[in-house]
């Protein structure tokens, strides 16, 4: 989606996303599919990809790591991120436009060809100093993973009432110190609290941690939080949050009394929460991307079935019941794609986009819901069998309606950005 020379907007791709996307196509080819194809049944069987409490066998993990690395090699990894920071620079609509690709190929070990919530993003361009070198570099090229940390148990949603807390403490002497916090002299911040469901919480080599630095009624509700930088062997990894969906992939993070120093807080004091909200649309337009992709990608292998399967004499695509849910299925998916090229073209041009982002994450999340729940149905009991990619989806779209702002946050927003709510 492009501008055109009467200053509207076209739906076209244009030539280098057309580049990008074939590129893509052809790394996943030479790249993806044979380090796939030697994991057989630990790839495709949940029960031999994951120990008992969830966690990734190292098979597994190491797969996708070595998709991460290679991706970042070839420059698709993190290329939406500016190229003063190690990213290609593609706007806003050719990353959406990626996405969706991706997605499109059925949600497999793919999706890490682009950065996800393991990768980089814009609030850890906030990065300085010391901090470029040792975490933002590197995770762009996947050389380390992250995780972003600030949903708590008790308060998903309202997260600035967040319990965590930071305090500002002399830092003991180095003999009774040890790790990373044993390296510099002065003051140093001291985390306890909780996080729970934090994506690639058991995997990453350091997660950005919100912490309450400033009580609620002296900062604001959205004032007093700040980001740290916490390293992997400075917390504990609590239980596994196994979701249905996101299998083996999010974790609940415990601190008591871990010590940081002053230098791995990320950005300004008190001013996390303001800066994290400024990358919501981002957020929700990767998943606004993700449900359209595998949308689409279900509603392709369901037209194929109803075209080849026959009973009482005809192909069950014949029959209404059957062909109205697809048909249903392709309008509101290719106007949840619309609602995504439109945020898209938006945030290139810098415009408020507060409500088209939680247009597109409710719409375009609930509609993958929808056609995920039609393709199991008209694949009767072939589509509940566990070889099949359709149950996979459809969890896979259950869990995209809570993450990045729940159903009745996004109309909320809508609702308070028409005016119609407090």
């Amino acid at each position: 989606m492009v501008a055109n020379t009467t200053g509207g907007v076209s739906f076209d791709t244009d030539d280098e996303t057309e580049l990008i996307l074939d590129s893509l196509d052809d790394f996943i080819e030479r790249e993806v599919e044979p380090i796939v194809e030697e994991l057989g049944d630990t790839y495709t069987n949940p029960r031999k990809g994951r120990h008992e409490n969830g966690r990734w066998t190292d098979e597994l993990l190491e797969a996708r790591e070595e998709i991460r690395r290679r991706s970042a090699e070839g420059g698709f990894y993190a290329m939406n991120l500016p190229e003063d920071a190690g990213g290609e620079g593609v706007s806003p609509v050719t990353w959406y436009r990626a996405k969706k690709h991706l997605a499109s190929h059925g949600g497999g070990l793919e999706r890490y060809v682009l950065a996800g919530p393991e990768g980089p993003k814009p609030l850890l361009l906030q990065a300085e100093g010391e901090q470029v070198e040792r975490y933002l570099e590197p995770t762009v090229r996947a050389e380390k993973s992250t995780a972003f940390a600030q949903t708590e148990p008790g308060y998903g949603s309202d997260s600035p009432n967040m319990e965590t807390t930071a305090e500002k403490s002399e830092a003991r002497s180095a003999s009774e110190r040890s790790g990373t916090a044993a390296e510099k002299d002065g003051d140093e911040w001291v985390l306890n609290g909780r996080k729970q469901w934090i994506t690639n919480a058991p995997y990453a080599d350091f997660v950005q941690l919100f912490a309450r630095t400033t009580p609620q009624e002296a900062a604001g509700r959205y004032g007093g939080i700040t980001c740290f930088i916490v390293e992997r062997e400075e917390y504990e990894l609590g239980s596994y949050n196994n979701a249905v969906g996101a299998e083996g992939m999010q974790a609940e993070i415990v601190l008591d009394d871990v010590r940081v120093p002053e230098d791995r807080m990320l950005g300004e004091v008190d001013e996390a929460f303001y800066a994290a909200m400024e990358f919501l649309s981002l957020g929700r337009l990767e998943l606004g991307a993700e449900a359209v992709g595998y949308a689409e990608f279900l509603l392709e292998k369901a037209s194929e079935y109803v075209t080849d399967r026959e009973a009482f004499g005809r192909t069950i695509g014949n029959f209404q019941q059957v062909s109205s849910k697809l048909a249903k299925g392709r309008a509101k998916t290719d106007a949840a794609d619309a609602a995504g090229l439109k945020l898209a073209w938006k945030m290139a041009q810098d415009e408020r986009t507060v409500m088209d982002s939680s247009v597109l994450k409710w719409f375009a999340t609930n509609v993958l819901w929808e056609v995920a729940d039609a393709a199991v149905q008209v694949h009767g009991a072939d589509g509940l069998a566990e070889e099949h990619p359709y149950m996979d989806l459809v969890h896979r779209a259950r869990i995209l309606r809570i993450v990045e702002g729940t159903d009745e946050i996004q109309l909320n927003t809508i609702a308070k950005t028409m005016g119609i709510v407090d």
